[in-house]
């Protein structure tokens, strides 16, 4: 079965901070890729597509990741990955944080106080690990392939 929450959008905020220099087209890759699968989750009955106020706070992270983004002067595998790595936790952080803000006090499901924080944060910890995995894996396919088009498919040598 498909591990929840194994999704390319964070790697694809990182990937177009960092390699598309139109700055319009680089918000839009990602956001309109998670709304499309917000829309297509609804539409399908696959999971609730529109869920929340946290939903919302969601599409502004990816915006913040892509900003964040643009600040990676050199693209190699180990600023990749810790880009990655930093955008996965940000994302726990602020996603989560989100919902036990705007949408636990609808679903109450931990106690309003610091406790139920820390418990909520507690929850989303498998998450994570899926989550930090997941953009390791896709954010390595978008470089990846983005290097190997770059220098082999459009080189000078292959041209000729």
């Amino acid at each position: 079965m498909y591990p929840d929450n194994f999704s390319p959008i964070i790697g694809m905020a990182i990937f177009a901070g960092a390699v598309i220099t139109n700055k319009r087209l680089a918000f839009a890759f990602p956001l309109l890729a998670m709304f499309l699968s917000d829309v297509l989750f609804e539409v399908f009955n696959i999971a609730p597509g529109f869920w929340g106020w946290g939903q919302l706070v969601g599409y502004g992270i990816l915006a913040l990741i892509t900003v964040i983004a643009f600040s990676m002067k050199r693209i190699s595998v180990l600023s990749v990955a810790g880009y990655s790595i930093g955008a996965s936790l940000l994302f726990f952080l602020l996603s989560n944080s989100a919902f036990f803000v705007f949408d636990n006090p609808i679903y109450n499901l931990y106690p309003q106080n610091f406790s139920g924080y820390i418990t909520s944060l507690a929850a989303g910890i498998p998450f994570l690990r899926i989550g930090i995995v997941a953009d390791l894996v896709y954010s390595g396919v978008l470089f990846g392939t983005y290097f190997l088009v770059k220098h082999y498919a459009f080189s000078k040598k292959a041209i000729a």
